[in-house]
């Protein structure tokens, strides 16, 4: 029941967009790898999780980093589930 969901850091907007709706060209996995090493929240800018698709059949969680890096987190990971957890709680879905 979820889409892409953005959560920024302090000060930005959120954004939100339907399960299955990649961006134009993107019809691919976006992650072909994923890390499950633990990143401190505050070097995270923002967080995207994308729901599987037809465009990716694994749900995606891709962090970008206050430097601009991006970097595919591994959605098992417990430090993944518990910061996706707190963010849905902060950002209930429905936009």
């Amino acid at each position: 029941a979820g889409g892409r969901r953005g959560v920024p850091g302090r000060g930005s907007a959120v954004s939100c967009r339907p399960a299955g709706a990649p961006l134009a060209g993107e019809l691919r996995c976006r992650c072909p790898r994923a890390v499950s090493e633990v990143i401190s929240p505050r070097r995270l800018a923002r967080v995207e999780l994308v729901a599987e698709g037809p465009h990716c059949a694994v749900p995606e969680v891709i962090a970008t980093t206050k430097q601009g890096q991006t970097i595919c987190l591994k959605p098992s990971a417990p430090w993944v589930k518990l910061i996706l957890t707190r963010i849905l709680k902060r950002y209930p879905p429905g936009c």
